[in-house]
């Protein structure tokens, strides 16, 4: 079994990075299996199709931004926590550049198989940013609009992590 997992950490992150450079549609199963080392037959055992691949992969990215922003959040409140948040998103962009590509180019796509899921999970990182938005506005200013300012928060961060990456790169974080 610790190889299975070993082969399908291996597919993933080979998945990840032809998505990152390519797209999700310029990728074939084949070039995934190519990249991972692997048979094609193994990248269907574990993943039954190409939509199952992504679903799982993008899944995972989005889990990896929730659990990021949950923690920096975390013991902070109103504009400390928003600030720590955007920070630590920010990091983890520089950390997992093919991932944010993938989840920039995916996150508001609503023609994919796996649109639901990551629907579900992209509601988890929002609702994390509306704690602090909540903190930080009177609720007559809020009434109706925290997740739009939630997404409009987490979009920019991660629009501006990709920015800086892309045409910035020998800028600091801070």
């Amino acid at each position: 079994m610790p190889r299975q997992s070993g082969t399908k950490r291996a597919i993933l992150d080979a998945a990840l990075q032809l998505a990152a450079d390519n797209g999700i549609t310029g990728t074939t199963m084949e070039n995934v299996a190519e990249r991972a080392g692997v048979a094609k037959g193994s990248v269907y055992y574990n993943f039954t199709s190409k939509d199952r691949l992504f679903e799982e992969l993008l899944l995972e990215g989005v889990g990896v931004l929730a659990e990021t922003v949950r923690s920096a959040r975390s013991a902070l409140t109103g504009w400390p926590a928003l600030q720590a948040m955007v920070r630590a998103l920010l990091e983890t962009v520089a950390d997992n550049r093919a991932l944010a590509r993938l989840l920039a180019a995916e996150i508001f796509r609503t023609d994919r198989a796996w649109q639901p899921s990551l629907e579900l999970l992209r509601r988890e990182v929002l609702g994390e940013f509306i704690i602090p938005i909540r903190e930080t506005a009177p609720p007559a200013e809020m009434e109706g609009r925290l997740e739009l300012v939630a997404g409009s928060v987490f979009g920019a961060a991660l629009t501006g992590g990709l920015e800086w990456l892309v045409f910035s790169p020998g800028r600091s974080l801070d």
